[in-house]
């Protein structure tokens, strides 16, 4: 479903994403880790079609995302980390918006917009609005309008921070439910070492632009020969702390860029 080979992302003398291939088979549930400023994001964006990269190759189910940007879009969902719901409008509005972007047919979008809403505990207050929900419920609600044009990939980037682990423990069920009933492959981040040993077939942890290990959580700790996943991530990539990635305002701003085009 995702294919990267040699992917490499420059920022006038900065290399952000230094070689970085890997793929992610149909189906998948792929955890992509790495500190702060280690490349994730720049990597996401490119997946997304948010920034092209400098060379390498990328396949989004047989597609190239240089090329094919409109049906490469068609193909995932993408939560960021930073807010994108409009909380003046209710979660059904706010379901309505996206699927009238990816022209789901009304009809469709309506049966489309109840089963997820339902799935993600949401139905009874889908004429809410959003300003009224609790951190958890907006998440929910932001992965469920992800899915509704019925992507092939769902991207989730820190799709967890900032809730407490009763909303975690929700929200990653319901993302497994989805994956196992529906098929979608997931590739997700996050800083939380038990979700990604949790919910993950594979984990890939990248630094300083590279991809430094690979495998499932049992082999990168055998690999490290240590006891969690925790520690075999530091081991990995070191203790120093790292600067914070980009902010909302330029999450917001590519994806004014990408609608526009």
């Amino acid at each position: 479903m995702i294919r990267a080979e040699n992917l490499i992302k420059k920022f006038d003398n900065f290399t952000a994403v230094d070689g970085v291939s890997f793929d992610v088979t149909a189906g998948e549930i792929f955890a992509f880790l790495g500190p702060n400023g280690a490349g994730k994001t720049t990597t996401i964006k490119i997946l997304t079609t948010l920034l092209a990269p400098t060379s390498g190759k990328l396949e989004i189910d047989g597609l190239d995302p240089t090329r094919d940007q409109h049906e490469v879009r068609k193909r995932f969902g993408i939560v960021f980390q930073d807010p994108s719901l409009d909380q003046e409008l209710t979660a059904m509005e706010n379901m309505e918006i996206h699927g009238a972007l990816y022209n789901v047919p009304r009809k469709i979008r309506r049966e489309r917009s109840e089963l997820l809403l339902k799935t993600f505990e949401l139905w009874e207050k889908k004429d809410a609005f959003v300003k009224t929900f609790s951190g958890g419920m907006r998440r929910r609600l932001e992965i469920a309008r992800g899915l509704l044009h019925t992507p092939k990939i769902l991207f989730l980037d820190e799709p967890t921070l900032g809730l407490d682990p009763q909303s975690r423990n929700q929200l990653w069920t319901q993302v497994k439910y989805l994956n196992q009933n529906e098929g979608v492959t997931i590739f997700l981040t996050t800083h939380y070492m038990d979700e990604a040993e949790k919910v993950a077939s594979r984990i890939a942890i990248i630094d300083h632009g590279k991809i430094v290990a690979m495998g499932t959580a049992q082999e990168l700790k055998d690999r490290t020969q240590k006891p969690s996943l925790e520690e075999a991530f530091l081991a990995l990539t070191g203790t120093a702390l790292r600067d914070e990635g980009a902010n909302a305002a330029e999450n917001m701003r590519q994806m004014a860029r990408m609608w526009r085009k």
